[in-house]
């Protein structure tokens, strides 16, 4: 099975960059869509962004659309989200979450319980 490392949060300033990266041991991605969520303190974790293995289909929350940028580079079994522009109200724990998806790829589940394998989460905190 597939295990997930997130790292890259931190605290940043309104309008600043982050990039989350998603390591994974145990199984190639290649075999996996995977998804970013996110949870900020006293809400559900809700859906951020999704790609598919090849990296062909991907889709986001209208939230984050044109701010946001989900990438994958299977050779180093790493899925990345690239954030820019950034708003306090996308501060929250982003975790990423894999999908064993063995045919259908453009199936992009957006529902965390459609995800068997997670990472920890990495801390995204944006101040005003």
């Amino acid at each position: 099975q597939v295990h997930l490392v997130e790292s890259g949060g931190g605290l940043v300033q309104v309008g600043d960059s982050l990039r989350l990266s998603c390591a994974a041991s145990g199984d190639s991605l290649s075999h996996y869509n995977m998804a970013w969520f996110r949870q900020a303190p006293g809400t559900e974790r809700e859906f951020v962004a999704v790609v598919s293995r090849s990296g062909d289909y991907i889709t986001y929350t209208d939230s984050v659309k044109g701010r946001f940028s989900v990438s994958r580079d299977n050779a180093r079994n790493t899925v990345y989200l690239q954030q820019n522009t950034l708003k306090p109200e996308d501060t929250a724990v982003y975790y990423c979450a894999a999908r064993l998806q063995a045919s259908r790829e453009w199936l992009l589940e957006t529902q965390d319980d459609q995800y068997g394998y997670w990472g920890q989460g990495t801390q995204v905190t944006v101040s005003s």
